[in-house]
């Protein structure tokens, strides 16, 4: 399920589930990622296969890992702050941005896993190239979608943002005359009912399936090289104190450079997962330019 569906509700702190009560950090004196204190990874949707790919990967390279289950997206970044996890694996840089920023913490990324774009798609045109000029695109209104939503639409060459664009643009900032096609904002869903009457749409991955579309049908997506989309790279987060654990560092090495892993994470995916190696320092730097941007705009 793509992240940025429930993007909106990153700030909130919903009470953890009961049963993670059961799951607190070990307080054994063994080392960490041993078999009697594994390292705890939180994440949403621990039934999907690969994290049992995973567990067995990283158990090959000596490493005990739990994998802990969470029902919502607010829970896992509360729970890693507490010390009930170790890290978490669920979300990209503008969701841990804003959950910084609303709860005054400072879990940092420790590794990229793969960017889920977000794509174009249109019924009535087989290339953006043959979208007119003065034609209307429907794009999500919330928050999150909505700015990702602009910056694939600039990065087509559909429209123009004001100072370039962020992962906090609005409609607002579009630069009218320098753009192509109108822009229309939707509730998410409605998007790929909207086709019919709008030359395109973005279309959140969780509607392209119940749209009649296929992921090969998108026209324009995120171009996981565009610097714009270094937010929405989805990373392994930790305590700030974790930031240099060597065992951290050796679990994202597994996720990364394990075949059987990436596999089982592309064919989850319905073969829309990009993989990238970026930098942790490029990962911190983009995660402080959001956080700022945050504060910035109130």
């Amino acid at each position: 399920m793509s992240l940025s569906k429930k993007i909106l509700a990153a700030a909130a702190t919903l009470p953890l589930i009961a049963a993670l009560a059961g799951c607190a950090g070990s307080s054994s004196d063994a080392e960490k990622g041993t078999a009697d204190n594994p390292v705890k990874l939180g994440v949403v949707g621990a039934s999907d296969p690969y994290w049992e790919i995973y567990k067995k990967a990283a158990a090959d390279e000596g490493i005990s890992v739990d994998i802990v289950d969470f029902t919502e997206y607010p829970q896992p970044n509360p729970a890693l702050t507490e010390g009930e996890i170790d890290l978490n694996q669920f979300q990209h840089i503008v969701y841990l941005a804003q959950y910084n920023e609303a709860s005054g913490e400072d879990l940092v990324p420790v590794g990229a896993t793969a960017i889920y774009p977000l794509a174009l798609y249109s019924t009535k045109y087989t290339s953006v190239k043959d979208i007119k000029k003065g034609d209307t695109v429907a794009i999500p209104n919330d928050e999150s979608n909505l700015s990702r939503a602009l910056l694939v639409l600039q990065s087509a060459g559909l429209v123009k943002l004001k100072d370039g664009g962020s992962s906090l643009s609005t409609v607002d900032d579009v630069d009218t005359d320098k753009s192509t096609v109108k822009v229309t904002t939707l509730e998410a869903s409605l998007t790929p009912t909207s086709l019919p009457d709008v030359a395109a749409a973005i279309i959140n991955n969780d509607f392209v399936a119940d749209a009649g579309l296929t992921f090969d049908d998108a026209i324009a997506q995120d171009d996981p090289s565009d610097p714009n989309a270094l937010p929405y790279v989805n990373i392994f987060a930790a305590r700030a104190e974790d930031k240099d654990n060597e065992t951290f560092k050796k679990l994202v090495s597994i996720y990364q450079d394990t075949k059987t892993v990436t596999d089982a994470v592309q064919e989850n995916s319905g073969g829309t997962a990009v993989f990238v190696k970026t930098p942790v320092t490029d990962l911190q730097s983009s995660l402080d330019t959001v956080e700022a941007d945050i504060k910035a705009k109130g």
